[in-house]
């Protein structure tokens, strides 16, 4: 028996996806350069450049399974990691009434998409993914809800569709509301809550909040958690749905799991950070490499997209995210002006 050439178990997996793992990396070290220097939304950037680099993903390219490693693991990581901003102490301070707000407006909105979705020609999948993006945060819940849904030959399509569609009208909202804001004539809690409840992705809900006030931002963002805590309920009930009710014509190994790993680990840290057990440095460490596992996966996501097939998704398909963020903003007003 000879240990020569040996490899501990692991190393060949390693070795087999690491490239292609560095590309995204470097993708989305590359894009959060270009955000801090021009001022250009990361994710959309990420996203751009993955574009460009499809030909990394190609059938026997030595990145293409480390590209198709971190589109599906880092993701999952990052919703996961996301569980250790959230804390029941959001629901306190925010009260009763206005999460309330807040919790209607993101139902009703995946509902909307649903009923919608048919006159769009969509089927019900498409209307999960665009609905929850829209009504949760953005990038982030189009990754995490991607995982739970059915694979198909679209799959990846639709979910760079989704992540691009929703950051490009999150970058729009954000210089449009708070105009919308002072036109009418909101005080700065209710801005908050305007701001907080309707923008889709995190970063444009501060940049728009406190532009307005400090005040202002501190609520949008407060709200705009509260609506990323509802990441893995959603998550977990789409699955649920997904399993039971036989919409997936697909061997039982192809279904989607039970219980998600990465709505537990959001669970479980979004638990002991409500009972005060994670240090609030560790929280924002946390956060941040949140959004880095999410960053890097988004990349990872655009290079394993043809951009040739994007343009196969059809005017429909942007109408429906449009009404889907029109549907949010308006329940938000009316919610907010009836509250008032």
């Amino acid at each position: 028996m000879t240990f020569e050439g040996w490899r501990p178990p692991g190393v060949h997996a390693f070795r087999a996806v690491f490239p292609g793992f560095a590309v995204s990396v470097l993708t989305a070290a590359t894009a959060q350069f270009l955000s801090e220097h021009y001022g250009a939304p990361a994710m959309l950037m990420a996203l751009l450049l993955g574009l460009a680099l499809n030909f990394l993903s190609e059938d026997g390219t030595r990145t293409a399974k480390g590209v198709d490693f971190t589109a599906r693991s880092v993701l999952r990581i990052g919703v996961a990691l996301l569980g250790a901003r959230i804390s029941v102490d959001l629901l306190v301070q925010l009260g009763g009434v206005a999460v309330a707000l807040v919790v209607a407006g993101v139902i009703l909105t995946i509902l909307a998409a649903l009923a919608v979705s048919r006159f769009a020609g969509r089927d019900w999948s498409f209307a999960l993914l665009t609905g929850g993006s829209v009504a949760i945060c953005g990038a982030s819940a189009a990754m995490a809800i991607s995982a739970v849904l059915p694979r198909h030959e679209k799959s990846e399509r639709d979910l760079v569709f989704t992540v691009l569609s929703v950051t490009v009208l999150s970058t729009v909202a954000m210089v449009i509301y708070p105009m919308l804001a002072g036109f009418f004539a909101f005080d700065a809690h209710d801005s908050g809550l305007f701001l907080g409840g309707t923008i889709h992705d995190v970063a444009q809900v501060v940049g728009a909040g406190f532009s307005v006030s400090p005040e202002t931002g501190e609520i949008a963002t407060l709200v705009k958690l509260i609506r990323v805590s509802m990441l893995a309920p959603v998550v977990l009930v789409f699955a649920l749905v997904i399993r039971q009710s036989g919409l997936v014509a697909a061997q039982p190994k192809d279904r989607p799991p039970l219980m998600p790993l990465f709505v537990i680990g959001f669970l479980v840290l979004a638990g002991l950070n409500s009972i005060g057990m994670i240090p609030q440095v560790f929280a924002d460490w946390v956060g941040s490499l949140s959004r880095w596992a999410l960053l890097i996966a988004v990349a990872a996501v655009g290079i394993k997209t043809s951009l040739a097939r994007m343009v196969e998704v059809g005017a429909s398909a942007i109408g429906l995210v449009v009404f889907e963020t029109v549907f949010l903003g308006i329940f938000i007003v009316v919610g907010l002006h009836y509250l008032s």
